[in-house]
């Protein structure tokens, strides 16, 4: 559970902020009871995790300016998830039930696209080796915990969070996009060779550079 990263008191300022406006430092003392001191580590802390966000708050004349801070959208999704787990896989099962494996097909082939987009834009490697390096940069960046190594000169990630945990159901059709979206952005056929659905500690890819390469996107 993304909840048990954060301390008893880190989750106490986040259920504050969770739904309301941007709280000082000083709000944040009323509201907790604690020291300005103890304030400041906790929202450090959950700055760093990417859960909280600082801003400079305007001033109409001089003096110092005062910083005020509030949840991210990271911090709604990991930590305040609500029914997700449920609505999610419903609407899976809706389409599929309206539609068929047919109109199953055609969603993967648009989310795929799209998120292969977003990602291709932020890459500018060309060979597929450099641009998988680059697009384990940004899902780090985003807070995802992965591991590269090579083995038998292919590389090899270990995939150990997965950002779609929340919306798997039985069939495993969101697998499908992660894997498809990956081999669109590096331009190279990408292999799954553990899944964390099977029962392994983690999804992990297999790049070849031995296969039959395609243009990158």
């Amino acid at each position: 559970m993304a909840d048990t990263m954060v301390t008893a008191a880190g989750m106490k300022i986040l259920k504050i902020l969770v739904g309301n406006e941007p709280h000082t430092v000083s709000e944040l003392m009323k509201k907790t009871g604690v020291t300005r001191t103890a304030i400041t580590e906790q929202l450090n802390e959950l700055i760093a995790a990417g859960f909280v966000q600082r801003a400079v708050q305007p001033l109409s004349g001089r003096g110092r300016p005062r910083y005020l801070y509030s949840l991210t959208r990271t911090a709604l999704i990991a930590l305040f998830p609500g029914g997700v787990h449920l609505v999610v896989p419903a609407i899976w099962r809706a389409i599929r039930k309206i539609g068929g494996e047919k109109l199953i097909q055609r969603v993967i082939a648009q989310v795929t696209e799209e998120l292969a987009a977003h990602y291709s834009a932020k890459i500018t490697a060309r060979q597929p080796e450099k641009r998988l390096r680059q697009l384990i940069d940004l899902w780090r960046q985003e807070g995802c915990v992965l591991e590269m190594t090579e083995r038998n000169g292919r590389m090899v990630v270990h995939r150990r969070s997965c950002p779609f945990l929340s919306m798997y159901e039985a069939s495993g059709d969101i697998c499908y996009i992660d894997l498809e979206t990956i081999s669109s952005i590096v331009g190279h056929p990408v292999r799954r060779i553990q899944s964390r659905h099977k029962g392994d500690p983690c999804c992990t890819f297999v790049l070849d550079p031995q296969t039959r390469k395609r243009p990158a996107s």
